[in-house]
């Protein structure tokens, strides 16, 4: 019998650690690293060649939502095409469990507006089998899936649970012994291995995660005291973390608003000694002193040994915006919520009203809003469906067309969408296209990059911020070495989600690997896919180039970018 069940031979490792890359190979056994060094072909059932690859360890990725998406995506596309190996669901306080069988409709309508998931998709897969959260583990346990999960219970439906429902969880706070049940509860699924909460709370003029009827979320309205009574209850375990993102200032508010959200974070880290990783620091180009000063907080925190972490926002983002489709990133403005709720036909017939879009135009020059994903008028005409207007407006932005044209920009983006029967496509400013912000956020206790793997998939795709990453400010820019970006993308977030055995390729690790050609690796262009349920509707997706194979617990998960249909993730049960 072989020694190994593979070898992946001749690459240059780097391992995660910090440790200068080398070269060895790898022997997997049973799932896991069981040798590294020179290893004989003849010592394994099936040999990799790696001579000029990289061999590092598979992404952590910590903000996902691929809560609802598994069970109709089991390769929990688009991250685990470019390299992510484990994820963290439940995220933002958003997910399905606990649940009463009376609220299960609402659960996911919950998930339709602010996490942009389609109801209709929710609807089709998902079965609703479980109530407790111990059950719910089950039921993902259960499921193929094509990258390891761990679980965080999230604030949103624990609350609404214990409360007796949504609307009664908005109506009034929750009393002493109703918080205290909850927090049994986040003890009952810490027991089957959940690995801590995660909750938003966003409120000002920047709240665009909304729920399905336009009102804030019920984490959103939770008090302060609430969430250092959730933070304290974890205190009495060494394991589990807490996601928690907060924006509680306006827009125009600069750097103070966003400091005094990260010093809250610090103190919920504070209150539960254990870490907490804040979403999100977002670099933007014209106002560095907000991300600085959100850092400087993180900063003070660890001085004083409390476990406050960063989530760095270090691929471009921009999003794609479509009219014709449920768009939630203008939520924050009355004007434009009211117009976009409903069916679609409810919405086009706000949108071609004359006195709201004369509404729209006056807020628009009072304040320039909506911005809350970069002034409007900087928005670019990427895709049109109809081939005359493609030629008169493809890749413009709408200030350009504005003033060519004599128009308001606010006519621009409403007029060529109508025109295009509501299926044009905007695209976004980015924000953090330079690599030198990549290199100063991830020179404090940050972990680089997250997805939202499973949300808003018909408008972003930063699932792609491994490969992004790597290429870009890695290779190209030299913003950061190859360590640091594998540090920072595995071992940093494996140390933030307490897993002991992933993040980094040494011996008696499990072996999930990525196996990639640095000179090759590439994101590339976006594009429609047809593959949602239940009737194909479309998602936005970039696929990538350059990754050989991508391991998850020893098996091939994707090969040249195929997907091996494997599905060899775990649900990972977080235990002391």
């Amino acid at each position: 019998m072989a020694e190994f069940d593979k070898i992946i031979k001749g690459g240059t490792i780097v391992d995660g650690t910090l440790t200068p890359p080398y070269k060895a190979d790898v022997g997997i056994k049973n799932g896991r690293i069981a040798k590294i060094g020179y290893l004989k072909s003849t010592d394994a059932s099936q040999t990799f060649d790696a001579s000029g690859l990289i061999v590092a360890p598979g992404v952590v990725d910590l903000h996902c939502h691929y809560d609802a998406p598994v069970f109709w995506d089991p390769a929990c596309s688009i991250g685990s095409w470019h390299g992510v190996t484990s994820v963290t669901n439940g995220n933002c306080g958003f997910g399905f469990a606990p649940v009463h069988a009376k609220d299960a409709d609402r659960s996911m309508l919950s998930m339709e507006r602010n996490e942009a998931i389609p109801y209709e998709a929710m609807k089709a897969a998902m079965p609703f089998n479980w109530e407790t959260f111990p059950q719910w583990m089950d039921q993902i346990e259960r499921l193929p899936k094509a990258v390891n999960m761990i679980q965080l219970v999230p604030v949103t439906p624990l609350v609404s649970y214990v409360m007796g429902g949504y609307e009664e969880a908005k109506s009034r706070r929750p009393s002493e012994q109703e918080v205290a049940r909850m927090i049994e509860i986040i003890d009952e699924a810490m027991a089957v291995g959940a690995n801590g909460w995660a909750a938003q709370r966003l409120l000002g003029n920047i709240s665009v995660q909304r729920d399905y009827d336009g009102t804030l979320m019920v984490s959103d309205i939770m008090p302060d005291d609430f969430y250092l009574a959730l933070a304290k209850g974890l205190r009495k375990y060494d394991r589990g973390h807490i996601q928690f993102a907060q924006a509680s200032g306006n827009i125009d508010e600069g750097a103070e608003g966003p400091r005094r959200d990260m010093d809250f974070a610090g103190r919920l880290a504070e209150a539960s000694n254990r870490p907490l990783i804040f979403n999100a620091v977002v670099p933007i180009e014209k106002r560095p002193d907000v991300f600085r000063g959100q850092l400087a907080v993180v900063d003070e925190y660890n001085k004083r040994g409390v476990p406050l972490v960063a989530h760095a926002l270090t691929a471009p983002l921009y999003l794609r915006c479509c009219f014709g489709e449920k768009w939630t990133f203008f939520d924050n403005v009355d004007v434009w919520r009211e117009a976009l709720m409903g069916s679609y036909e409810e919405r086009i017939a706000r949108l071609s009203d004359p006195a709201r879009r004369q509404q729209m135009k006056q807020i628009y020059d009072q304040t320039r809003q909506p911005r809350s994903v970069g002034d409007i008028s900087h928005f670019i005409c990427r895709k049109i469906s109809r081939e005359d207007l493609r030629v008169q407006y493809q890749d413009r932005t709408a200030a350009d067309i504005a003033k060519a044209e004599d128009k308001h920009v606010i006519d621009v983006v409403l007029d060529i969408s109508a025109a295009d029967g509501w299926k044009t496509q905007w695209q976004t400013p980015a924000f953090n296209s330079r690599p030198d912000h990549c290199r100063e956020m991830l020179a404090h206790r940050a972990v680089a990059g997250f997805s939202d793997g499973g949300a808003h998939a018909k408008f972003q795709t930063l699932g792609m911020f491994p490969t992004d990453l790597l290429s870009r400010v890695v290779r190209d820019a030299g913003a950061i070495t190859l360590e640091q970006a594998h540090y920072h993308l595995s071992y940093m977030p494996a140390w933030v989600a307490g897993f002991k055995d992933r993040g980094c390729v040494r011996e008696g690790m499990a072996a999930d690997l990525i196996i990639y050609d640095l000179e090759k690796l590439a994101v590339e262009e976006p594009e429609m896919i047809y593959d949602l349920p239940p009737d194909n509707d479309s998602r936005l997706v970039q696929r990538p180039r350059g990754y050989r194979w991508i391991m998850v617990n020893g098996e091939v998960s994707f090969e040249d970018g195929k997907d091996t249909k494997a599905y060899p993730g775990k649900l990972v049960r977080c235990a002391a």
